[in-house]
């Protein structure tokens, strides 16, 4: 038997967060956690919103939200049909919102609801849940009366005071002791700038022959190892909306991506290797190439970025 009691404060772990999480696949395939004739109305209403739930950080950061499902029993009082799906809900709920805590490894809910295997015994919650789960909101629910158990998803956004862009991005940058451990100091590029004929005003990394993932803090070094582009200098608030780059598998999605952070003219490199499988290397001339267009337009400090990932 096991009992699960949902109460107490934000407590989060960021260095997995920023080291990257282990690579999973990101498409749709993880809708298959609701096969079956169970909830088949779910399944329907993901397909038709093209929607996936995520497995992932990784999926997490490239959809720019995570989604997350619950599965409830109805309490033991319950008599009444009205009432034990009531309480299914409820539950569902409740689950749902740890399991979306579960995905950033170490988020707790406030409030004082009390599930055991599932059901719901008994609900105190509190209006005011704090942390993380503040800005989650319930955007599909399904119930099977044949089974009497009840289906909830909930949802949560990267960007926003509420998302979870804000929280991690905010403890990374402003807590010194947790940046310490996440961003490790190297030593800047500072070459003599070369002419770039082009008006470049973003940059397109092809990292598909590398083993990089995304993560909240993706850095490009030269072969030497210097910082081109440390995310952890970019201004918070652009971070917290739009995360430290676009992630895709091709360059022309990549040009569209950027064009959503008002980019014309990318400049596009291959990358050279990898420093960790979250951090990209590129060669000498590519990184003289990057510094010296940056010095014109200034995109590396507003994260317009695109990784192509394979």
């Amino acid at each position: 038997m096991k009992t699960i009691v949902l109460s107490g404060l934000v407590v989060v772990m960021l260095v997995v967060w920023a080291l990257g999480a282990s690579a999973q696949e990101t498409t749709g395939a993880s809708n298959t956690a609701l096969a079956g004739e169970r909830f088949k109305m779910v399944n329907e209403w993901l397909s038709k919103n093209n929607l996936a739930l995520t497995v992932s950080p990784d999926q997490a950061l490239i959809e720019g939200q995570m989604m997350v499902t619950g599965e409830g029993l109805p309490a033991k009082s319950a008599s009444s049909p009205g009432e034990k799906r009531l309480t299914a809900e409820r539950a569902a709920t409740v689950l749902a919102y740890r399991n979306l805590a579960e995905m950033i490894y170490g988020v707790a809910v406030a409030g004082d609801t009390y599930v055991r295997n599932a059901a719901d015994q008994y609900d105190l919650v509190r209006a005011a849940v704090t942390g993380f789960v503040k800005g989650a909101e319930v955007v599909h629910k399904e119930y099977n009366e044949r089974e009497e158990v009840a289906l909830v998803i909930v949802k949560v956004g990267r960007g926003g005071p509420s998302g979870f862009g804000n929280l991690l991005y905010g403890r990374i940058l402003g807590d010194p002791t947790v940046a310490k451990g996440v961003v490790e100091e190297k030593p800047a590029y500072l070459p003599t700038p070369m002419f770039v004929e082009a008006a470049y005003d973003g940059l397109i990394i092809d990292a598909t022959g590398e083993n990089f993932r995304p993560a909240l803090i993706n850095r490009i070094y030269t072969l030497k190892g210097e910082v081109l582009y440390d995310p952890s200098k970019v201004e918070q608030k652009i971070l917290v909306e739009k995360g430290c780059g676009e992630y895709t598998n091709s360059v022309e999605k990549a040009r569209a991506a950027l064009g959503s952070r008002g980019v014309k003219n990318p400049l596009v490199v291959k990358a050279a290797g990898t420093g960790t499988p979250t951090d990209l290397k590129v060669s000498d001339d590519d990184a003289v190439k990057i510094f010296s267009a940056d010095q014109k337009a200034g995109f590396l400090t507003g994260a317009k970025v695109a990784f192509v990932l394979k």
